[in-house]
């Protein structure tokens, strides 16, 4: 069976920079799929944080029809839940912790519930499960979002200011706290990047929805506190925008610091956001003891290694590979694909071998990435 690897499809996203929902786009993906393929959905498939869950799962659906109809019954569709997505397991994470399961470990896999299931109706014939944080492609091959990283970055996005925040408010010592002690022969576990990371997500997730019967206004929460720092529409992105922004001004990097949030640096070129991801990335490999020749993710939408570049590799000497996303990001963007690390459209193939890159957009322009069907 031939695996792709898709990541970050952002479906409902509020700036309309999903790719996938529009047709022509679509069609390039499904045209590459061929029947009877394991289709992994490596995290953020869903965009959560912009529009109320029920109106992404209408947007998102005809995706799920046409990638179902592409691989058939005889293949399947995997989704990876990502930080923008993390709903799609929440509910699943908490019966785990009711019901005794044991550790969470590298792979999981569950049933499509919740949210996840009218996806997984839609995609209908190929059958649809659920992994998380990620799981084993192959032998020595393993996937997962990437989206535990953002513990280890050192940017300063909401993410990483956030998760510090949950570690100082519950007096949980950050993964890279060098006084902390020894952790002996266990690795750190996925439920230990989960206690800080969960709380941020599910906050994000809420400000997204509507405002309950009878509240004043009848706006969403996050449109409430937009309006309330002078904002206008898409008031959950403006509002992660702005948070990053007070962060990233002048001095505001280093208060951060002060205050125990970091560390995190004040450049925010292309190239450095890039390191610190592959960085991170490689921090949480060691972390959580990954013993994989590769491993797949996504999550920073910077697709490689490409020609060249030799600092994606695990400690253990393994190699990264990062899918990109679907979608357009002009402001990332350089002028043609083969100058851009953040050039939309690729997928990761994994079969009969290490995983390869395939670019499934680089020949457009910028100015056909504008372009609307």
């Amino acid at each position: 069976m031939r695996t792709v690897v898709v990541s970050d499809l952002h479906l409902g996203a509020a700036n309309d920079a999903d790719l996938l929902r529009r047709p022509s786009f679509l069609e390039r993906l499904t045209a590459f799929l061929d029947a009877g393929d394991r289709v992994v959905l490596l995290g953020d498939v869903l965009e959560l944080r912009d529009r109320p869950l029920g109106r992404v799962i209408d947007l998102a659906t005809p995706a799920f029809v046409a990638i179902g109809r592409a691989v058939g019954a005889g293949g399947e569709v995997v989704v990876v839940a990502g930080n923008h997505d993390h709903h799609l397991v929440e509910g699943w994470l908490e019966r785990r912790m009711l019901d005794g399961s044991g550790p969470l470990g590298l792979e999981q896999f569950a049933d499509p519930d919740g949210a996840a299931a009218p996806l997984a109706a839609a995609a209908a014939p190929a059958p649809v499960r659920l992994a998380y944080p990620g799981l084993w492609l192959a032998d020595r091959i393993y996937a997962t979002h990437g989206h535990f990283l953002d513990r280890h970055l050192t940017i300063p996005t909401f993410e990483r200011l956030g998760v510090a925040m949950v570690e100082r408010l519950v007096g949980m010592p950050p993964v890279d706290d060098p006084l902390a002690p020894p952790s002996g022969p266990e690795p750190v576990t996925p439920e230990v990047y989960e206690s800080a990371q969960g709380p941020v997500y599910a906050l994000l997730f809420a400000l997204a929805q509507p405002a309950p019967p009878g509240r004043a206004g009848g706006a969403e929460p996050s449109a409430r506190i937009w309006q309330a720092l002078g904002g206008g529409e898409t008031a959950a992105a403006k509002l992660r925008g702005w948070l990053l922004g007070a962060v990233a001004v002048p001095g505001a990097v280093g208060v951060a610091n002060r205050l125990g949030l970091g560390p995190v640096r004040s450049d925010l070129s292309p190239g450095a956001i890039s390191r610190a991801g592959i960085a991170a990335m490689r921090d949480v490999v060691e972390k959580l003891r990954i013993d994989a020749d590769w491993v797949v993710f996504g999550h920073t939408h910077r697709r490689g290694p490409r020609e060249g570049e030799s600092e994606w590799l695990t400690p253990a000497g393994g190699r990264l590979v990062n899918t990109g996303s679907w979608v357009h990001s002009p402001g990332l963007l350089g002028p043609t694909a083969a100058e851009s690390g953040w050039w939309p459209g690729t997928v990761g193939v994994v079969e009969d071998g290490e995983p390869r890159l395939v670019h499934l957009l680089d020949e457009l322009s910028r100015e056909d990435l504008n372009r609307p069907d």
